[in-house]
């Protein structure tokens, strides 16, 4: 699960144009945010994206496999798949992608209901 700094610093790069992607440490791969919204992960130096119904045939035509946390249950894929390499290696199409990942990662979010917390419990002093 490693990502070496090469490989991210590489990534980082080449998504330079799709704006401003921060990368955040995430259980021993890296999480990508662009404008705060987590629509990409990196994990043994490779690149996933953030996919639904719309974007996802494009990673199965590509020959793509989807994100697999666990080499030992395959069955538990997630909504991740990885960006090809020669998609990686051009920057305009990159942005693209990473793109269409950003707007699958808007509509999940907006489809997910407000949650709403509960007050805070006040320690009340009694006397």
């Amino acid at each position: 699960m490693a990502v070496s700094d090469d490989y991210r610093d590489f990534v980082l790069e080449q998504l330079a144009a799709a704006g401003r992607v921060t990368p955040r440490a995430m259980f021993g791969g890296v999480g990508l945010y662009l404008d705060g919204l987590f629509f990409a992960l990196i994990d043994d130096d490779t690149l996933y994206f953030k996919t639904d119904d719309s974007n996802r045939p494009r990673y199965e035509q590509a020959g793509s496999r989807p994100f697999c946390p666990f080499a030992d249950r395959p069955d538990q894929s997630m909504a991740y798949w990885q960006v090809p390499a020669d998609v990686l290696e051009d920057p305009d199409e990159l942005t693209a992608w990473a793109r269409q990942a950003l707007a699958v990662a808007l509509a999940k979010r907006a489809r997910r209901p407000v949650r709403r917390r509960a007050p805070a419990a006040r320690n009340r002093v009694r006397r």
